[in-house]
């Protein structure tokens, strides 16, 4: 149920990403790169987060993960970008894409562990009395 809820939430925000910032399908996809980083950067810090303190309930990392951020940041949306470049002629533009999509979603998930790894740390050294 949590991974129900959270894919759809996580949905409708990229969704509703696409109406505000949408992609004409010739030029570069900016808002799924920004939508994929994103997520790829909370993935990360939740995970390290979870893993540096007592884990959250399972149906809470179920429905944040694959649930919420699983459903924002998509691979597919990535081919139909690159589906529709390489349509629209732009061939070195999307190879370009590819490996900033993927060079920056792995960059933005090693920024998020560590960063959730500090947080982490000090959230669980401020439950334990520490400063």
């Amino acid at each position: 149920m949590a991974v129900a809820v959270g894919g759809l939430l996580g949905t409708e925000a990229r969704y509703g990403l696409g109406l505000v910032f949408p992609e004409d399908g010739g030029g570069v996809p900016w808002t799924t790169l920004a939508i994929n980083i994103a997520g790829s950067l909370l993935l990360g810090l939740l995970t390290a987060f979870w893993a540096e303190r007592a884990a959250a309930p399972s149906w809470l990392q179920a429905g944040l993960g694959p649930g919420l951020l699983g459903s924002f940041t998509t691979f597919s949306a990535v081919v139909i970008a690159i589906d529709q470049l390489a349509a629209a002629g732009s061939h070195h533009v999307w190879l370009v894409y590819l490996g900033l999509s993927l060079a920056a979603g792995l960059a933005a998930a090693v920024a998020g562990l560590a960063l959730g790894h500090v947080l982490g740390r000090r959230a669980a050294g401020l439950a334990g009395g520490q400063s």
